[in-house]
């Protein structure tokens, strides 16, 4: 590791060696998504001086929403060709009409592009204080355990791995890190706009919740760690029940029928997220829950999603997907 003691930023570099040797041996190639902000600045900055195994590319996704967003892929070809590291630029289109919102629709595409990269990590810059303002954000909106949980530092996306190494690090040490090489980046004018939720929490919620409770941010974040803990033993809950009552590709009504309504529920998330389908609202699946427990044989519950269907037949509920009923 290229640092000196007398580095204000080497606690950064040491945990990012940590986070990668908890890791074990990296199998193939590195990529970190870069914004051009501070965070994937910093991110792509401290890997280049660690002994990491493999090849280092960057990659930017252009959205083409801002009138500075040419500029901000020239600021990172400008800073991967003075790091010696390899950059690809990715211009997409994002959908304003999509009903999913612009943040939603461009995070869509983004993440598009990072499961179609030929790398076999990527690395994102998310820190404590996006960990603590996704935990609030998901919150509010009544989420479960798993929206709690928040970021995972690693996660599969398709063929890809994904890695979250900064999750437990301070914005504000990434800060002295930045400041201390005279690292230069670009600020993104939409971060300012607080009439979009997450930026409403991040300027005006939670700078007010950490004058009432010093260490607000870490709280939360730590918060999102003991969720994902819950949510880890749900799912092998999960597997337990689904081992017990799986028949084929099937449920045994049978067995299903003498789960509580809370092992059923976590049952059927555990399967949809298995099989990547949209897990419906909570009053439809408490609803569809409450019709496997109380219909008799000669009943066919069933719950239409966007993705397929939740059916029950012949004395198994199925999860058919497409017009050719294809039983997953």
């Amino acid at each position: 590791m290229a640092a000196s003691k007398n580095c204000p930023s080497i606690e950064l570099l040491t945990r990012l060696d940590a986070f990668f040797a908890a890791r074990g041996k990296i199998e193939g190639s590195l990529c970190v998504g870069l914004s051009g902000g501070r965070d994937s600045v910093v991110l792509l900055h401290a890997l280049t001086r660690l002994a990491l195994p493999g090849s280092l590319a960057a990659l930017h996704v252009h959205h083409g929403l801002s009138p500075h967003a040419d500029a901000w892929a020239a600021h990172c070809r400008q800073l991967c060709a003075a790091l010696g590291v390899e950059l690809s630029v990715a211009r997409v289109e994002v959908k304003c009409n999509s009903g999913l919102g612009l943040e939603a629709a461009a995070r869509q595409e983004r993440y598009r592009v990072f499961a179609e990269s030929d790398a076999d990590v990527l690395l994102l810059a998310h820190h404590q204080g996006d960990q603590a303002e996704t935990v609030l954000f998901n919150l509010l909106r009544g989420c479960g355990v798993t929206g709690a949980a928040a970021m995972p530092a690693e996660r599969s996306l398709g063929k890809l791995r994904l890695w979250r190494p900064l999750l437990d690090v301070a914005p504000t040490e990434l800060d002295a890190y930045a400041r201390y090489y005279a690292l230069s980046w670009v600020e993104d004018e939409s971060n300012a706009d607080t009439s979009l939720t997450r930026n409403f929490l991040r300027h005006a919620v939670l700078p007010q919740i950490g004058q009432r409770f010093a260490g607000a941010q870490h709280s939360l974040a730590q918060a999102a760690g003991h969720f994902a803990e819950a949510e880890a033993l749900l799912g092998e809950l999960a597997l337990i029940d689904w081992q017990n009552s799986a028949q084929g590709k099937g449920l045994l009504m049978a067995v299903v029928r003498r789960l509580s309504p809370q092992r059923l529920k976590n049952l059927l998330r555990w399967r949809l997220r298995l099989l990547g389908w949209q897990v419906p609202v909570a009053t439809r699946l408490d609803e569809f829950a409450r019709q496997l427990h109380s219909a008799g044989l000669d009943r066919h519950p069933s719950l239409t999603l966007p993705d397929g269907e939740m059916r029950v037949k012949n004395g198994l509920l199925h999860w058919v997907e497409g017009d050719e009923n294809e039983i997953l």
